[in-house]
């Protein structure tokens, strides 16, 4: 979007108010990216935070040839990665000390609206994390499979697998079958 490399350029030009208005047009879809990747819902915040202050670090390295918000979500998905690793070593020392830590998971109303099926959303959040990543870039983010290949770095053959992957553990779910045939496919089109 032209918008967007207009305000990145003054951005880097020094204008504070040009990156607020980046913030305010991207965040809706980073902050639900995260929301739906992120078990606890109590770090999506923080999370987010990092993100938009890695990005403006890295403002002065994007190619204003590509476009920006496949680029934003490379960013946004190597800050929910390096969460995850954080929390995996957390949980493995409090695991050691005897500690239980409990967990809150949350959907935003327009995230529900967006997947009407609780099922499904329980479906979707029960599969590998590679798997639920490009399902939810996407179906939930409309991403193209060239563009989730770009993002997670990884050849686009493999996002293709993950995603007939992904389609066929939902689709095993006995219980989940007439909500899933034909409509799994079309989330990015309503």
């Amino acid at each position: 979007m032209d918008t967007e490399k207009e305000l990145i350029k003054s951005t880097l030009a020094g204008s504070v108010e040009a990156y607020r208005t980046l913030y305010e047009i991207t965040v809706q879809d980073v902050y639900r990216t995260v929301r739906f990747l992120v078990v606890n819902i109590a770090d999506s915040d923080d999370i987010v935070q990092e993100i938009y202050i890695s990005v403006y670090r890295s403002l002065q390295h994007y190619d204003l040839a590509r476009p920006f918000r496949p680029w934003l979500m490379t960013i946004a998905i190597r800050q929910i990665q390096t969460y995850r690793r954080q929390r995996w070593r957390q949980f493995r020392l409090l695991q050691k000390a005897g500690v239980r830590e409990e967990v809150q998971q949350d959907f935003s109303p327009e995230l529900t609206d967006k997947m009407s099926q609780q099922a499904l959303i329980y479906a979707v959040n029960k599969l590998p994390f590679k798997l639920k990543q490009v399902v939810i870039l996407h179906y939930l983010n409309q991403y193209t499979q060239e563009e989730i290949a770009e993002i997670l770095s990884i050849p686009l053959g493999t996002v293709k697998s993950r995603i007939h992957a992904a389609l066929q553990k939902l689709r095993k779910k006995q219980t989940l079958l007439p909500l899933i045939n034909g409509k799994v496919e079309n989330w990015h089109e309503s």
